[in-house]
């Protein structure tokens, strides 16, 4: 375990070894409690107050492993509170300070448009409207301050604040490069308001005045909602016995609660990196990565692993608002198990990205759904059956699913029920697969020298005939797929990062300016550590050939040399971009991440009693074949299953079609691999 764990840590009575991770997703909670080695998981109904929920699952989890909640010496958890806050516009009532004429930044944006031809598009409401936005006389250039910001001007914008919002965002111009002004405008408004203040200095040092100013505003909109919320839960998980919880980051990383509850933007993609990490640990040698495939109710994750990393990205946007912190780079589509079909005005089949949730949910849960779904069709093909496990007390329909699918058939001209279904699952396979063409081939990697790890409670139906379609040859199911974001926690490193912009030319760039760059960059992230001395220290240079508008980040060497981080450009470039330029290049920003690693549970895979179950009809493209289905957890290790096969467990199904081979390794997963044709 990581410094930060062992502090909380405390000798179990019985002396085991248990580390716990909750991820609350927006049906489910998952829970991954690993003992020892035994893997243990439980899924309970996320609440409104989702600390209910996460001590609930906590409950569930521990009395299926016969443990007391006290014993755990490791409790991490992945939040969608801060996501959910703006995704439906329920974060705190914001204020924005900035420098006189840019209020309406926020607002006007950027004149690119995601729907070119969508001639109703229309852009989200910025986070802080336009009677909670104020403008200072202060003004500096790339240059330095031309004009200081006036106290009492500060002050009086204090006065009308006062009562009138929860919180506050100041973004000065250019004060990702000099920050006086805007550290005297927090100062005073701390001094002079009861809320929190978030400072673009602090938040997102880059340049860019519109997406610096518009991360700040979703940190200030979002902290009192996760400090709200992380307060709630650290109280009731003291009372409950467990260690201090520490938080996932949208980067990657684990960080304690405190420095979350201040810094709350890191937040946003908590769940789903949790995800990506947790797939990571799964890595092989054999191949260039792995592309990480997480397919749940409503919609598909996709992410790119490479030596155990996860790529990154600076240019994210939740809910059409951009965020500029570092964040694990997930490509996400609407297509899930219960993404709902139907034929367009012209003809087509389309799925999603429209779905039935779990409130009625795809007809066959026979809680009222009237439309066919990915779930639906996934019946009729035999994927999913009479006996399958769905939790919640849920048995499978599959008379309601046949009924729809042959309503969709009328509607599309089929022949067959099962002619709709597979419509359905190819058109549903189609949509994924041209995600995870968007990780790989649109930006220079090529799937087939990559491997497919597949998780989430619908992701192991589809993978297989997935990667089929992309020419990889391997599929990577690991154990307790289906709470991979809860067992992805426990495997996280502590992780901290801190920017700032420093433009220059690299063929005039001074080097011993750069790197006192740098080092006060590693000196800002490794403050934010449990153990600095425990810290590795990453760093990276953000360039790009003179008159582009974009950066590639490539590794910096230290100390900082022009001419390397100069030819690494030009290598990154040509293979992300597919050629090079005979152009000069120029240093944007400097980053540096701050890593004490972790130490992942070891888990063990020791199966007892007979894996079969019984047998089933599947469908796939040259027709019904009958085949066996076996309980996962029983399948012994090392043990060549050929298909077709069906893999049932009590978090997911895994379909392995014909041509394809699978075993179970030592650690539980399940390693598919496609034959010859």
């Amino acid at each position: 375990m990581d410094a930060a764990d062992a502090d909380g840590a405390r000798d179990a009575a019985d002396g085991r070894d248990a580390r716990l991770g909750v991820d609350v997703g927006g049906t489910f909670t998952d829970v991954a409690l690993v003992v020892d080695g035994d893997l243990t998981t439980a899924k309970v109904p996320t609440t409104d107050d989702q600390s209910r929920g996460v001590l609930a699952g906590v409950e569930a989890a521990c009395d299926a492993a016969d443990v007391d909640p006290s014993a755990v010496v490791g409790f991490r958890h992945a939040t969608t509170a801060a996501v959910n806050a703006v995704l439906e516009g329920a974060g705190a009532e914001t204020a924005l300070v900035t420098t006189e004429g840019f209020a309406d930044a926020v607002e006007i944006g950027r004149q690119d448009r995601p729907d070119l031809y969508d001639l109703s598009a229309e852009k989200p409401e910025p986070l802080v409207p336009r009677e909670r936005r104020f403008e200072v006389a202060e003004r500096a250039t790339t240059e330095g301050i031309e004009t200081p910001v006036d106290p009492e001007e500060l002050r009086t914008v204090a006065d009308s604040l006062e009562g009138n919002c929860e919180s506050v965002a100041v973004s000065f111009l250019h004060a990702y490069a000099h920050p006086d002004s805007e550290r005297r405008a927090a100062e005073i408004l701390r001094e002079e308001l009861d809320v929190p203040v978030s400072a673009s200095h602090e938040v997102h040092a880059a340049f860019r005045e519109y997406e610096r100013t518009a991360t700040t505003v979703a940190d200030a909109y979002v902290t009192p909602v996760i400090d709200d919320y992380l307060g709630r839960l650290t109280e009731r998980v003291a009372d409950l016995g467990l260690p201090p919880v520490r938080v996932m980051q949208s980067n990657g990383g684990i960080a304690d609660a405190e420095t979350v509850r201040e810094r709350a933007v890191t937040t946003l993609l908590s769940g789903p990196a949790a995800g990506v990490v947790g797939a990571a640990r799964f890595e092989r040698s054999d191949h260039a990565g792995l592309v990480t495939f997480d397919m749940g109710g409503t919609s598909s994750d996709v992410s790119l692993v490479r030596e155990g990393s996860a790529e990154r990205t600076t240019d994210a946007e939740i809910g059409g608002h951009p965020v500029g912190v570092p964040m694990v780079d997930v490509h996400t589509v609407g297509a899930g198990g219960g993404s709902i079909a139907r034929v367009d005005e012209g003809g087509a089949l389309r799925v999603g990205p429209e779905s039935a949730g779990a409130e009625p949910g795809p007809a066959c849960y026979g809680k009222g759904g009237d439309e066919p779904t990915v779930t639906d069709a996934a019946v009729v093909l035999g994927y999913l059956g009479a006996d399958t496990t769905l939790g919640e007390g849920l048995e499978l329909d599959a008379d309601r699913a046949e009924g729809v699918m042959e309503d969709l058939a009328d509607a599309a001209g089929l022949d067959t029920v099962v002619d709709a279904a597979q419509g359905v699952y190819r058109v549903a396979n189609a949509t994924m697969a041209r995600a995870i063409r968007g990780v790989t081939v649109e930006r220079g990697h090529d799937p087939r020298e990559f491997a497919l790890a597949a998780f989430g409670g619908a992701g192991p139906m589809h993978a297989a005939t997935l990667a089929d379609r992309l020419g990889i040859e391997t599929v990577l199911v690991p154990p307790g797929n289906g709470v991979l974001s809860a067992l992805g926690l426990l495997a996280a490193d502590e992780r901290h990062d801190a920017t700032r912009t420093h433009r220059t030319g690299l063929a005039g760039a001074d080097p011993d300016a750069v790197e006192s760059v740098f080092d006060d960059l590693a000196d800002e992230a490794l403050a934010e550590t449990s153990d600095p001395a425990a810290a590795t220290v990453e760093r990276e240079a953000e360039c790009r050939y003179a008159g582009q508008s974009f950066e590639l980040a490539v590794g910096a060497p230290d100390p900082f040399d022009p001419d390397t981080v100069r030819e690494r450009f030009h290598d990154e470039h040509e293979r992300a971009r597919g050629y090079r330029m005979d152009e000069p290049v120029d240093l944007v920003t400097c980053r540096v991440t701050a890593t004490v690693p972790g130490d992942p549970p070891e888990l063990s895979h020791d199966p007892e009693g007979d894996p079969l179950l019984g047998k089933r009809d599947l469908f796939f493209e040259s027709g019904f074949y009958r085949a066996p289905v076996y309980d996962r957890a029983r399948v012994p290790v090392g043990v060549s299953v050929d298909g077709p096969t069906i893999f049932a467990g009590g978090e997911s199904t895994v379909v392995l079609p014909p041509r394809w081979t699978a075993r179970a390794d030592e650690q539980g997963t399940l390693v598919l691999e496609a034959g010859e044709e």
